[in-house]
C-alpha cells in the first residue's frame, strides 16, 4: 500500500465514523424533541456544549423545563444524571462528599470516603447562584480539574463529566452572583425563553393527559465520548479560524474592535477562542456537516461571548447592552 492509499483509507475511516456519529446525534436530538417542546435553540446549544466537552449555564425564569431538559439529556445520551438544588446553607462537602470514621468488627477504625452527588456524568446544579461563593467554588474547581480532593486524597470524577447549571434572572435577593472568573468556566451561557403559542399548546395537551411522553436512550456514554473525540478531529478552514480570532479579539478593549471597543470594559480571553473552535465543529456535526463555516461562528458568538464581557459605565449609561455590542462586532465579519 502506498502512502497516498494509506491516507485515503484513514480519511475514509474518519468520514464513516463522522457519518455514524452524526446519525447518533440526530437520533438523540429527535428523542429530546419528543419530550421538550418549543426550545429547539436551547436543546441544540445544550447538545453542542456537551459534544464540545464543556459545561453550560442555563438562564431563564422558573417553569421553562430547564430541569426536565437535563433529565432528558441524561436519559437520551445514556449518562448517569444527578441534580443538586443549591441553597444558601449548602456546604462544599454536600457536593463533593466526605470522609466518615468506621469501626470494623475487629475494633479497627479507618476513614471511608462517601462520594457526593458531583460523582455523576451529567450534573444539574439548580439555581447555582443561591449557594455561597465557597460552595460555588468547590463545584467550579471540580468542573475545571475533573477531580476533587477531600482530606488530602484525590478522587477522579467519572468520564464524561458535564455540568449544566441553572440561574434564575429574576429573584436576586439572597443570591450570590457568580464571579466573572468563574463564569468563564462555562463554555456557553444559554438563554431559555418562553415557548411560542403553538409549542405551548402542544405542552398543554402532552403534559396534562393521562400519559406523558418519556425520553428513550439514543446513545451510550461510550458513543458520546467517541463523538467528542471526533469533534476535535474535524477540519477547520482558515476563513473560520480567522473569523474566530477577529471576533474574539475585537470583543476586547483596544484598537481591534474599532469604535465599538470603546464600550467594552473587559473582554474574553483565549478560552473563548477555544470554546468557539470546539463549538463550531460540534454544530457542524450536529447539522450533518463535516466542516464548520463562518455562519456557525456568527451563530454561536453570542452564547459563548456574552458572559465573558462587561461594558463600561459610560456605555451602560448610554443604553448599550452586551448583546447589542456583540451584534455590531458580528456585523463587521458577516
Amino acid at each position: 500500500m502506498t502512502g497516498g492509499e494509506g491516507l485515503e483509507k484513514i480519511e475514509d475511516m474518519i468520514v464513516r465514523s463522522a457519518e455514524a456519529s452524526a446519525a447518533n446525534i440526530r437520533a438523540a436530538k429527535a428523542a429530546i424533541g419528543t419530550v421538550i417542546f418549543g426550545q429547539e435553540p436551547v436543546v441544540e446549544r445544550a447538545l453542542i456544549t456537551i459534544l464540545s466537552g464543556g459545561h453550560g449555564l442555563l438562564v431563564g425564569v422558573p417553569g421553562l423545563a430547564k430541569t426536565k431538559l437535563v433529565e432528558t439529556l441524561g436519559t437520551v445520551l445514556g449518562l448517569d444524571a444527578r441534580r443538586i438544588q443549591f441553597t444558601p446553607d449548602l456546604m462544599p462537602s454536600d457536593i463533593l462528599g466526605t470522609e466518615v470514621l468506621e469501626e470494623s468488627p475487629g475494633g479497627k477504625r479507618n476513614f471511608r470516603f462517601i462520594a457526593g452527588p458531583v460523582f455523576a456524568q451529567l450534573l444539574m446544579a439548580d439555581e447555582i447562584n443561591r449557594a455561597s461563593p465557597r460552595t460555588q467554588s468547590a463545584l467550579l474547581q471540580a468542573m475545571q480539574e475533573q477531580h476533587v480532593t477531600v482530606a488530602g486524597a484525590r478522587h477522579d470524577l467519572p468520564r464524561p463529566f458535564h455540568v449544566l447549571a441553572t440561574q434564575n434572572p429574576l429573584e436576586q435577593e439572597g443570591t450570590y452572583p457568580l464571579p466573572e472568573a468563574q463564569l468563564d468556566r462555562f463554555l456557553m451561557e444559554i438563554d431559555v425563553d418562553y415557548p411560542d403559542r403553538d409549542a405551548e399548546r402542544k405542552i398543554l395537551f402532552d403534559t396534562t393527559g393521562a400519559e406523558e411522553n418519556k425520553a428513550k436512550p439514543a446513545m451510550t456514554a461510550e458513543d458520546l465520548m467517541t463523538t467528542q473525540r471526533l469533534v476535535r478531529r474535524l477540519p477547520v478552514g482558515e476563513s473560520v479560524v480567522e473569523a474566530i480570532l477577529a471576533l474574539v479579539r475585537s470583543a476586547r478593549p483596544g484598537p481591534e474592535g474599532g469604535d465599538t471597543a470603546k464600550a467594552i470594559a473587559w473582554g474574553p480571553g483565549p478560552r473563548a477562542s477555544q470554546a468557539l473552535m470546539l463549538a463550531v465543529r460540534a454544530k457542524a456535526l450536529l447539522d450533518g456537516r463535516f466542516a464548520p463555516s463562518v455562519d456557525d461562528v456568527l451563530d454561536l458568538a453570542e452564547p459563548i461571548l456574552k458572559h465573558r464581557m462587561a461594558l463600561t459605565f459610560a456605555a451602560r449609561a448610554d443604553g448599550e447592552s452586551i448583546v447589542g455590542v456583540i451584534r455590531k462586532l458580528k456585523g463587521r465579519i458577516g
